[in-house]
């Protein structure tokens, strides 16, 4: 009798999760990505073959939620490697355009440029994913996260809902209970697996506990990964005119 209540009651729940709506898991997902104020942070990326370090690149990271659209503004300064100090990217509405202060030139660029090694340039922006996916509940399983350790999620089915989502389709693991993305697969337009990413050491910062690393891994050959480090979060006012681009030969960042 008790073996006979017990999966009834754990079949309930499979079912409460399972009810749960698809776009308020991307939703709290993205809250636990992005902090709601005006922010900063500072990003590196870590370009491993077999292994061993190839390249990298330190970039400065400045977003601003619209409150119209709920899309973020953003602004990347490139810091490191030395050569490329100063030059910038910014978002402007669904407009991608890439800032040399060398030839005081701004030219459009897509957000699936490389940047290095697995990353792109889309990879850097701040991104609400429930705005720009229409999100599927393909149903409950329990991964491994980037430690190998075992995490039950939410899997979800996200495919474009207008023209500033970065990537066609993403599939996407949610922690449940705390809402963590613990991995996403993301596709081409062609239905092909670009990467993984894989979010790990979840920190307090800005207000909610949030993955302050990830792992990218090549779809193809797996020897081929991106490390991403998030540092140095601060809230901070970020003027409008930096989100516009004949701005940007004039802005002085410290």
């Amino acid at each position: 009798m008790f073996k006979t209540v017990l999966i009834a009651a754990l079949l309930a729940l499979g079912s409460s999760a399972l009810a749960q709506d698809a776009q308020e898991i991307v939703a709290a997902a993205d809250r636990v990505r992005n902090p709601g104020e005006p922010f900063r942070t500072t990003i590196t990326f870590t370009e491993y073959v077999g292994g061993v370090e190839r390249d990298h690149d330190t970039l400065v990271v400045f977003s601003k939620q619209d409150p119209a659209t709920r899309q973020f503004r953003n602004l990347v300064q490139y810091a490191e490697p030395a050569r490329d100090a100063g030059k910038s990217v910014l978002l402007d509405g669904q407009s991608l355009w890439f800032f040399d202060p060398a030839s005081k030139s701004s030219v459009r660029i897509s957000a699936q440029q490389r940047l290095v090694g697995q990353a792109a340039i889309g990879d850097v922006l701040t991104v609400n994913m429930a705005v720009d996916y229409a999100a599927t509940l393909l149903g409950t399983e329990t991964i491994q996260d980037a430690g190998r350790q075992p995490r039950p999620c939410w899997h979800l089915d996200l495919v474009h809902a207008n023209d500033q989502a970065v990537y066609n389709r993403i599939e996407l693991w949610v922690e449940q209970g705390t809402f963590h993305p613990i991995k996403g697969k993301f596709y081409s337009d062609s239905g092909r697996v670009l990467k993984s990413i894989y979010y790990r050491n979840f920190q307090e910062q800005l207000g909610s506990v949030r993955p302050v690393e990830a792992v990218i891994i090549d779809a193809v050959d797996t020897s081929l990964a991106t490390a991403v480090s998030y540092k140095d979060w601060r809230a901070q006012e970020i003027p409008d005119n930096w989100f516009q681009r004949d701005y940007l030969p004039r802005l002085q960042i410290k």
